[in-house]
């Protein structure tokens, strides 16, 4: 036994130094390859990711820097078109209008959502199928068909003011999406109808992977309803609620489909948001520069926002 040992002893002292460090090349390439191939998988779709979303955003980001018509010879403008997004009346309040989005968009919607979803969760009801189409429904429907429907309803001689009418309130009634005052809320209620479903379908699946025994604790220690949807249930649904935040922010500041087939950003500029106004710079006015600085702009605030969203949310 021991011949032998010294014998595999003497065996490996003899290896040459190029085979072990060969071994050692082919192993850490071997390594290096096993790493590498998870991106064999992603790069199509990188690829494709590249091409149609990063170097247009990368090339609208060039034309930011630029006066051109779309047409012409483009001359160099630094960051006055930058500067024209904050300066100009229409454009800055192209951008709060959007802001004001997040109101119906995201806040409205996930509260309403949040209390929908608790509601349904805690009451067996047998035509719960039924309920959540129809709170659902509006999510599937295309936004310029929804955006048609509610001008209809909200014109003059619409239901919405037959309605009222109807029912004594005929002072109330008025060209809603032709007001200056009321046309921005009426079409945010639009987005406000349309997100409400979305964010309860993610708020009620959440509420089913909480812990019913968490509910029974508490009921135990003599928690009601409102202490344990405040104690168990929101922060249960901490990541859920980040979802939608971030999902109906996007929305909100991306609006174009609604406002453009309502309102196109009128009256005035009382409805424009950036999406409607990035339109018209570009295919009416001839600012394709300025256009483009607004969508970078809006780009930046919308990373921005989905930043503070991720930290918001993020599970301790």
């Amino acid at each position: 036994m021991a011949d032998v040992l010294l014998r595999s002893s003497h065996t490996e002292s003899t290896v040459p130094p190029e085979t072990a460090t060969g071994r050692q090349a082919e192993v850490a390439l071997r390594t290096r390859c096993r790493r590498l191939t998870p991106l064999l998988y992603v790069a199509p779709a990188f690829v494709f990711y590249a091409a149609f979303v990063i170097a247009p955003w990368l090339h609208s980001i060039w034309l930011s820097f630029w006066n051109w018509n779309g047409v012409g010879v483009a001359t160099w403008a630094g960051f006055a078109n930058y500067t024209a997004v904050f300066q100009e009346p229409a454009l800055r309040s192209a951008l709060v209008h959007a802001f004001v989005f997040i109101l119906f968009y995201t806040v409205i919607p996930v509260g309403l959502g949040l209390v929908l979803a608790a509601l349904v969760a805690s009451t067996p009801w047998k035509a719960m199928p039924v309920i959540r189409t129809v709170i659902f429904l509006p999510q599937i429907l295309p936004l310029v068909a929804v955006g048609v429907v509610w001008k209809w309803i909200y014109s003059e001689g619409g239901p919405l003011n037959e309605l009222l009418t109807a029912v004594g309130l005929g002072d109330v009634a008025r060209a809603w999406l032709g007001d200056f005052t009321w046309a921005l809320p009426s079409v945010g209620l639009i987005g406000t109808w349309v997100s409400t479903g979305l964010c309860f379908l993610l708020l009620l699946s959440g509420i089913g992977k909480i812990d019913p025994a968490l509910y029974e604790a508490t009921a135990l220690d003599g928690a009601g309803r409102l202490r344990q949807f405040w104690h168990v249930t929101v922060p249960g649904l901490r990541s859920e609620l980040g979802v939608a935040a971030t999902i109906t922010v996007i929305a909100a500041l991306a609006s174009f489909d609604i406002v453009y087939v309502m309102t196109g950003g009128g009256p005035g500029y009382a409805t424009m948001v950036p999406g409607v106004q990035v339109y018209e710079l570009v295919f009416t006015a001839g600012r394709v520069g300025t256009a483009c600085a607004l969508a970078t702009v809006l780009s930046l605030l919308t990373c921005t926002a989905m930043y503070a969203l991720n930290r918001i949310s993020r599970e301790r």
